[in-house]
């Protein structure tokens, strides 16, 4: 099974990074990678026991993951298993923690692992699936830093906690 962690500090805090990732209204105005990111089953935020799902552009091949909320702790830590199997993968779980950092900054930490299908070939296609993997998480990383960094310097929120906005 692979297992991997990438982090990134941003210069807004946790609340409002936390805010921002996991509304789903606003995930492609951010996301680079996505055709299609919603809320299932009517729920209307992210929260512990919410299921999502998320479908990247032909670059991704369109794959959908869909995935449930198994920890949701605002401003600090979200965790999401898939409860689908989209190709290649066996099993795939993520958690996101949020580091406050001095002057209203953060730190996104992101770890996932994944188990690949059929697991005679996971030998091969694991090291392959990671990097790529790799490549979208810090593409995906950076893209939210920009649009964070973005809406701080000019003074637009989509968290609750605007008191870090600078004057």
């Amino acid at each position: 099974m692979a297992h991997e962690k990438l982090s990134i500090n941003i210069e807004a805090s946790c609340d409002n990074v936390f805010a921002v990732l996991h509304d789903y209204t606003k995930r492609l105005e951010w996301d680079p990678l996505l055709s299609d990111a919603r809320i299932l089953d009517g729920a209307t935020q992210a929260a512990k026991g919410v299921r999502t799902i998320c479908t990247g552009k032909w670059k991704q091949l369109w794959i959908s993951m869909i995935t449930e909320y198994i920890s949701f702790n605002t401003g600090k830590l979200a965790a999401v298993q898939a409860v689908n199997k989209p190709l290649f993968f066996d099993r795939f779980a993520a958690s996101i923690r949020h580091i406050p950092l001095a002057e209203g900054r953060s730190r996104v930490e992101y770890v996932y692992s994944f188990g690949i299908r059929p697991k005679s070939l996971s030998f091969f296609l694991e090291p392959i699936v990671n990097i790529l993997l790799q490549n979208e998480t810090q593409k995906r990383l950076q893209a939210l830093k920009v649009f964070m960094e973005r809406e701080h310097r000019t003074n637009r929120f989509y968290g609750a906690d605007e008191s870090s906005r600078k004057t």
